[in-house]
């Protein structure tokens, strides 16, 4: 009996049929002619890149490749590479790891929770090229999975457009030979039944006068030449039922070599026909949300309305350039903060998908959105316009059968407003005595229940202050109506520890323009006004804490604040204990509190005693825009603070190499007085936020990775 060879599928030569396209990062040449021939050995067609720094990396990325190889690089380190990866055009591109020669098996999950595909070792040359075929399987995988969803919804698209137009004659052809038509297709050569048509010559219908110049026409179409696709022509064909010429177009149809013909049939019903067609908007949105539940299931799913409020005046003053800029600004604004699949119902009306693991962390999403319900600005170019949202939700507790049902859900979830924080115990904000001694705070302590009251602190504020700022007015009047904008930027953790870190900063709109409030020298004349101000945004910022933490246990807040509240306010830290219990953060040090370095180098004695009472009550302490001055290294000497966050000046130093040497000289003399965690903030592209990874600063903030919002979110995960 003879015996039945099986063969791994992996080991097919399907992957041969295609270039292999390979980056490979390594400062070795012999080692890349190493990996090249081993493919080129077993029949791979390979298209290999050599490169060791930076920013040659940078444009490759532009490129589609198959997989990225890292050995060693002049300017590159793996895990830099990774996130580059991550937030690229490809950002589930497999990275493989050439074996470092300190690795350890051990290791091997580290890596792999990192990002890295998977360990290979050159020494072993079969064992080598197997986990090469097996990631560029992977690979190959992905990029067809994506592929086909493309190619979905451009069926998708297309078939909406077949319904659009189907008051017009629409058929699709293949080789000239008709596949399907429509029902004004049938009428048009006068056919009642589609399979009287199907299989049909198009030249047989169509009856071209001139002939020639129609097949040329035809062979430059199915080449892809589609500017050529609308036409008139003149058919002798008697039985058409519309007068010549006729109105043809021809655009790609789904089908392999395809061709979809639509004829302007010019019929009496055509223009109410066509209205009729084209509201017919919503099932596509129902189509592709569908879809995009089809692609990713999940048991716990919710539809969110996003729709204008209201619309400023101004709105409808402006030229038409700016007023259809808004519109559209609109959906990229509820993109970036939402980051969530979102699809227009109608103009200015959105609906987003929401997702969850469980009924809790969804609830945490949407009651994240109601900072989403704050005045907000779109800015157009040089210009800040109001924005003002209506936000409304439904759950999706069974699956939608259908467009009518959808309709319902959109219904319900228009009339319904977001889930809000369950009450918890009040937190009073009411003013300390600007004193030396230390008063009991008057703040309601929390029961061992979740039953916390942590509702909005009204805050007394005066209706009348002489020669008072116009800004300082318009400030009060905004913390009085909870108009205060906290905004949220998660920071990128190199060891991949602290991944839900978050820099809390605050501001408000001031004449259709942002004002940032730690930079507000009004302020520094107001100290009650001050005070109540930071009392209100850590009391804010931590309901947004409690209420992430449900889906990210390990978040933490990095709250900027002014220097007030730190050296007046001397119940401060008897306050910040007592937000530090109701946050019922698992965290050791949940909340960090970040002041001026400037702020603190002018008030060292009084500094210190302050940042001692917040370390013996919970808290961390940071210093920001840290190291401008001649004195930081003697500030930082003087002071216990935890972390800090650098100045803009010292973060443009990444601009060049010889500046980013002298960049690391410095930080490599704050660790060596104070073991700090450091942060460079304002890494708004991808140039400076690679080269951040070349000193030794551990958190990097910046645009490129998240711009600051108005909710938490975690932009890793999405």
């Amino acid at each position: 009996m003879g015996s039945i060879k099986v063969r791994n599928p992996l080991l097919s030569k399907k992957l041969k049929r295609t270039e292999t396209r390979l980056l490979i990062i390594d400062d070795n040449q012999i080692r890349y002619n190493q990996i090249r021939d081993l493919l080129t050995a077993s029949e791979h067609h390979v298209q290999a890149t050599l490169l060791d720094d930076l920013q040659n990396f940078e444009k490759q990325l532009n490129l589609n490749w198959d997989l990225v190889i890292f050995g060693r690089a002049y300017d590159l380190k793996y895990d830099q590479a990774l996130s580059l990866i991550r937030l690229s055009k490809q950002p589930n591109l497999p990275l493989l790891l050439l074996k470092p020669n300190d690795y350890v098996a051990d290791q091997y999950a580290h890596y792999v929770h990192k990002g890295i595909y998977d360990i290979v070792n050159l020494d072993n040359p079969d064992r080598f090229y197997i986990d090469i075929i097996r990631a560029l399987s992977f690979s190959r995988l992905v990029q067809s999975q994506q592929q086909l969803m493309d190619e979905l919804e451009t069926a998708q698209t297309q078939a909406q457009s077949f319904v659009e137009d189907s008051h017009k004659a629409v058929a699709v052809i293949q080789e000239g030979i008709h596949l399907e038509a429509n029902a004004e297709y049938l009428k048009l050569f006068g056919f009642k039944e589609n399979d009287d048509v199907i299989g049909l010559p198009l030249l047989d219908l169509l009856q071209p006068k001139d002939l020639n110049d129609f097949k040329l026409r035809f062979k430059k179409l199915s080449q892809g030449q589609f500017d050529l696709g609308r036409f008139e022509l003149d058919s002798q064909n008697t039985q058409v039922s519309t007068q010549n010429p006729l109105k043809i177009e021809f655009i790609p149809a789904t089908e392999d070599d395809a061709l979809q013909i639509t004829i302007d049939i010019g019929s009496e019903n055509s223009a109410h026909t066509s209205t009729s067609e084209k509201n017919l908007a919503k099932p596509n949105t129902y189509q592709l949300l569908k879809r995009t539940i089809t692609k990713q299931p999940s048991d716990i799913n919710a539809l969110v309305i996003f729709s204008l409020a209201s619309c400023a005046e101004e709105i409808f003053q402006v030229n038409w350039e700016t007023f259809k800029s808004y519109f559209h600004e609109l959906k990229a604004f509820l993109k970036e903060q939402t980051h969530a699949p979102l699809f227009q119902l109608e103009s200015g009306v959105y609906v987003g998908l929401f997702q969850a693991e469980s009924k809790a962390k969804l609830e945490s999403k949407l009651i994240g959105l109601n900072s989403l319900t704050k005045p907000q600005l779109l800015t157009l170019k040089q210009d800040s316009y109001p924005l003002n949202l209506k936000i409304g939700y439904t759950i999706l507790d069974n699956d939608i059968r259908d467009e009518a049902h959808f309709d319902q859900f959109i219904a319900q979830a228009f009339a319904t407003t977001l889930p809000q924080s369950l009450p918890k115990p009040e937190l009073d904000l009411s003013m300390p005595e600007l004193q030396f001694s230390i008063q009991e705070p008057e703040i309601v302590v929390p029961s061992e229940s979740l039953n916390i009251n942590f509702s909005k602190p009204e805050v007394e504020i005066p209706t009348e202050i002489l020669n008072e700022p116009a800004i300082i007015k318009a400030l009060r009047t905004c913390l009085e109506r909870g108009e205060i904008h906290l905004k949220y930027q998660q920071l990128y953790d190199k060891e991949d520890v602290n991944l839900y870190t978050y820099e809390v900063t605050s501001g408000f709109i001031f004449n259709n323009k942002w004002k940032d409030i730690t930079q507000l020298r009004e302020l520094a004349e107001d100290q009650e006004l001050s005070i109540k101000l930071d009392r209100w945004i850590l009391v804010e910022s931590c309901k947004q804490l409690h209420n992430f933490i449900i889906q990210y246990p390990d978040a933490k807040l990095i709250v900027n604040l002014n220097k007030e509240v730190l050296l007046q306010d001397r119940t401060f830290p008897e306050f910040i204990s007592k937000l530090i219990t109701i946050i019922r953060s698992k965290q050791q040090y949940p909340l960090s509190l970040q002041f001026s370095a400037d702020d603190v180098n002018q008030n060292i004695p009084d500094a210190q005693k302050a940042i001692a009472e917040l370390h013996k009550n919970g808290a961390e302490v940071t210093l920001r825009d840290f190291g401008h001055s001649m004195f930081s290294e003697t500030l930082l000497r003087q002071v216990d603070v935890n972390g800090l966050t650098l100045h803009k000046s010292l973060t443009e130093m990444l601009s060049s190499d010889k500046q980013c040497a002298e960049l690391q000289e410095k930080i490599t003399s704050y660790h060596e007085i104070k073991n700090v965690q450091i942060m460079l903030r304002e890494l708004n592209d991808m140039t400076s936020f690679a080269n951040a990874w070349n000193v030794d600063a551990r958190f990097i903030q910046g645009d490129y990775f998240q711009k600051k919002l108005d909710h938490l979110i975690d932009v890793q995960d999405q």
